[in-house]
């Protein structure tokens, strides 16, 4: 681990990343939502600087899908080793920044040298096939860059949640604009742009605008944009695929929703009690629950209902809450004052409407105590929509039929997972779920970065990318005919 600052946060200072560190016309304070102090201070986008940079990102486009595969690569393989390199002093910025604990913000840095290193791999991979055809003709289908791809991603996991779009989108030959959310605009976008920067990725080919909602809507309604992606709320990515629509523009939209995790009533000695307990805090409480595969729907067998709620309660009493970055807590605060406000509107809602309050439901400025509500039934705000805070939502059935439909009830959702003694049992289960991922004896919150990532209805388009799906989302399709001699036709 090298000990040379690599954060030099002369760099963003009121500047936006286009065609190089620029003079911002406006800037803003980046505060720290543990301490609420200022943490660095960048350059604010506006929406007059979105067409200067897809233009040039354009005009970068080319040259950079025409270099030779292994030099493409090797940007990506120089990326993961600064990513590497300076893997503490990012940790903890990150940590520090989005309000996580650092192991939280270590977790993001693996994943980013993780992400480069499988983008490193996508320039050396066929690339098209070769279809059947006429004698005396080549016919061959081969995948394209986009072009320009926006990049509007959100302040939980700011790292991971843009670079697992940025890198494959890069690889697969497209230039990149990036509108990080103003909150985590460094981790989000600025830090991806100096790493990329010194790796020796081509001017124009990278660029971050932190911004609000106008410069998002500008990137959308750019002509020179081909393809969005957004990760955030369901109701802003309702509003973009809407716009994206009107423009004809592909767009990619992961929403998270109302992910389910099922306990079954075979879970019933000491120890598959407390396994159980421990999975659905990790799900429902890690990073404060704002994790778009959280546990927001924990159901559980009525015969073992009061079991695992004792020990949840036991766990929301005497978990640690606090700054993330002193590495002496497990949960750190929420992001700002209205994430704060929308999470205790909910459980209050939730309360109100019939649900019992068993532990937490209080705060102190941004820091959200682990919450217990039992009781909690379809028509309560905290069922029926994705609660993104530190809260355990209990739910009881009695069969297994009516887990699935009290899990498939609402619009989809992106992850669902199941634990059980019996595989086959949980299996059948996992089969039934209207989820993008489902995780048999885990919890809800896993992701390889190897794996496609995304779900239906409300958890977003259905489009998924990662792993396999990155050809698919970042590229499109062309086919190419070839003879030796043009033929002669009858006209």
């Amino acid at each position: 681990m090298t000990t040379t600052p690599f954060l030099d946060h002369a760099f963003w200072r009121e500047h936006v990343y286009s065609h190089g560190w620029r003079a911002a016309s406006t800037s803003a304070d980046v505060i720290e939502p543990a301490t609420g102090a200022p943490l660095t201070r960048t350059g604010r986008a506006v929406t007059a600087d979105v067409p200067p940079s897809t233009a040039a990102a354009a005009a970068a486009q080319p040259a950079w899908a025409a270099l030779p595969p292994r030099d493409r690569a090797a940007v990506f393989q120089r990326a993961a080793a600064i990513f590497q390199q300076h893997f503490d002093e990012l940790a903890l910025y990150i940590a520090r920044e989005t309000g996580g604990i650092v192991p939280k913000g270590q977790h993001e840095v693996r994943e980013a040298v993780a992400f480069c290193h499988l983008a490193a791999s996508m320039p050396m991979q066929s690339q098209g096939q070769v279809l059947p055809s006429t004698p005396g003709r080549w016919s061959i289908a081969r995948r394209v860059p986009h072009g320009v791809v926006g990049v509007i991603s959100p302040f939980n996991f700011p790292l991971i949640l843009t670079l697992r779009v940025v890198a494959p989108a890069l690889a697969a030959g497209n230039a990149v604009v990036i509108k990080p959310d103003p909150r985590t605009p460094v981790s989000g976008g600025l830090l991806i742009a100096k790493v990329f920067e010194e790796a020796g990725l081509p001017a124009g080919v990278l660029h971050v605008l932190p911004g609000g909602a106008e410069v998002g809507e500008a990137l959308i309604t750019d002509p020179k944009v081909a393809m969005i992606s957004f990760t955030g709320s369901a109701g802003v990515g309702r509003h973009i695929g809407e716009l994206a629509g009107r423009h004809l523009k592909k767009v990619s939209l992961e929403l998270g929703g109302s992910n389910s995790l099922i306990v079954l009533d075979d879970m019933r000695s000491e120890a598959d009690l407390d396994l159980a307990a421990s999975n659905i805090a990790w799900g429902a409480w890690l990073h404060q629950g704002q994790i778009c595969m959280a546990s927001n729907r924990v159901l559980v067998h009525e015969s073992i209902a009061e079991a695992i709620t004792q020990r949840l309660v036991a766990k929301a009493t005497h978990l640690p809450v606090g700054d993330g970055a002193s590495g002496q807590v497990a949960l750190g605060p929420l992001i700002d004052e209205r994430q704060r406000d929308r999470v205790h509107a909910t459980v209050q809602a939730s309360v109100k409407a019939g649900a019992r309050l068993l532990a937490g439901g209080s705060y102190e400025r941004l820091f959200y105590k682990p919450t217990v509500l039992a009781g909690v039934k379809p028509g309560m705000k905290s069922f029926d929509d994705e609660t993104f805070g530190p809260v355990v939502n209990l739910v009881t059935f009695k069969t297994d039929e009516e887990a699935v439909a009290l899990a498939n009830a609402g619009h989809g959702g992106l992850a669902a997972a199941v634990i059980s003694r019996s595989v086959g049992r949980a299996m059948a289960i996992g089969q039934q779920l209207r989820a993008g991922m489902v995780h048999i004896n885990d919890q809800t919150v896993n992701d390889d970065a190897t794996n496609p990532f995304g779900g239906p209805g409300i958890a977003g388009n259905g489009n998924s990318h990662g792993g396999p799906g990155d050809w698919e989302q970042f590229s499109t399709w062309q086919w190419v005919t070839v003879k030796d001699a043009p033929p002669q036709f009858p006209f």
